[in-house]
């Protein structure tokens, strides 16, 4: 096996393991089990993506500064500690800290997992391929989910806490393949030893000091940059709020049994699972900026009708929804890796862009609550359906103004 197919390969086993939380398809009837309201599991959700926040740019300026493997090890080390603390503290203060644990280690992890594999493989020569690899990546972690769902209900009647204790164990495998993942080429010996360190293109990282500065200069002096992350917003705030907080209430309000949420859940992810591993059919037929506008808006309506139709109309929207999401992921990753300029400040300006679209998910999950409270799920879907679409028309038509403008600059 070649070094570049041994790093990638791992990467997909990180990647694999670490996102194998068993227990989401039923946490939010399992804390309704336990006593907890809507108020309280959504506050707790707004507090999640608060903290989130909180810890993205810290930990990408770790990442950049030093190595993002050790990022995706302590990341894997907090994950496991996450998962057991339901079993050990099951109220709302256990859930908390469960959650801020989550956190922590997806902070750890969400700019780095993407930074490592789009740094090693253009440092190996092999760069053309990360758009495939990082879609292909994401499809192979769904390949888990899509085994394991369907049993969680039954697996949560058997033992009520299995689906966290399970979920520790796979964040341990993890940690085992995140340890393994190879040093990027020509970087670890700089960062060792910068007086001795071998020759390389990639410019070495900067002191954690001015990282922030660095990164927020490369955001002012691109709008495109900005644009993008704003166009990537839009996404994975829809993929998180739908598979996070709403799956569950939809299907709730669906009246259906608690044993076949994983049974659609995972449903959905064969739907995501085939559009992570095919992003190129899209991008053959219409630019990539062009894909990730029609695939929000796509997700935007079919979130919508999910609360509108009836249980099997909802499932039928809510695997369009997935397809849609799995298509649009790599797209937009890819995008935004080709206009970071400034390598040493990657793993940053991607976990700002993660700072964004979670703040944008606490606000959205703090409102949520209140929406449920007062049975006005279908209100709610369709509010954020008509909001996201003209959002996207607002962005794609600035992202035009901003490539016009640099056009003609590069002309002049």
């Amino acid at each position: 096996m070649s070094a570049v197919r041994r790093a990638v390969w791992l990467s997909y086993t990180f990647q694999f393991f670490f996102g194998l939380l068993l227990w989401l398809p039923v946490f939010y009837e399992y804390q309704r089990q336990l006593g907890l309201s809507d108020t309280q599991i959504f506050g707790i959700q707004s507090i999640y993506y608060i903290a989130f926040c909180l810890l993205e740019i810290p930990t990408g300026m770790v990442a950049d500064r030093f190595d993002y493997r050790h990022c995706l090890v302590a990341g894997g080390v907090v994950l496991i500690a996450a998962n057991l603390t339901p079993v050990v503290l099951a109220s709302y203060t256990g859930f908390l800290v469960h959650f801020l644990l989550i956190a922590l280690a997806r902070s750890l992890v969400s700019g780095a997992a993407s930074a490592y594999l789009y740094e090693y493989m253009h440092a190996a020569g092999a760069g053309a391929d990360y758009p495939q690899a990082e879609g292909y990546g994401r499809s192979y972690s769904l390949i888990g989910k899509v085994v394991c769902w369907p049993v969680v209900g039954l697996l949560m009647q058997w033992n009520m806490p299995s689906p966290y204790w399970l979920s520790a164990v796979n964040a341990a495998i993890a940690v085992v393949a995140a340890v393994a993942l190879p040093a990027i080429p020509g970087r670890s010996s700089r960062q060792l030893d910068s007086a001795i360190a071998a020759p390389s293109d990639r410019p070495s990282p900067p002191p954690i000091s001015v990282a922030l500065r660095g990164a927020f200069h490369q955001l002012r002096s691109s709008r495109l940059l900005v644009l993008l992350m704003v166009q990537g917003v839009a996404i994975f705030t829809l993929a998180r709020i739908c598979s996070v907080n709403l799956f569950q209430p939809i299907l709730d309000s669906k009246h259906t049994p608690v044993v076949l949420y994983g049974v659609v859940m995972a449903l959905m992810t064969v739907f995501e699972a085939l559009g992570a591993a095919r992003p190129n059919w899209l991008r053959r037929r219409v630019s990539d900026v062009r894909s990730v506008f029609l695939l929000t808006v796509a997700m935007a309506v079919t979130l919508a009708l999910a609360g509108l139709l009836g249980v099997v109309g909802a499932v039928v929207a809510l695997c369009v929804f997935s397809l849609a999401c799995g298509l649009s992921f790599p797209i937009q990753r890819a995008l935004l890796n080709a206009a970071i300029t400034d390598s040493r400040y990657r793993a940053t300006l991607l976990s700002i862009e993660s700072i964004i679209d979670r703040a944008v998910c606490a606000l959205v999950a703090l409102a949520l609550g209140g929406y449920l409270e007062a049975g006005q799920l279908t209100g709610f879907l369709v509010q954020t359906a008509v909001g996201t679409c003209v959002l996207m028309v607002a962005v794609g038509v600035a992202i035009k103004a901003a490539r016009r403008r640099a056009e003609a600059a590069t002309v002049g």
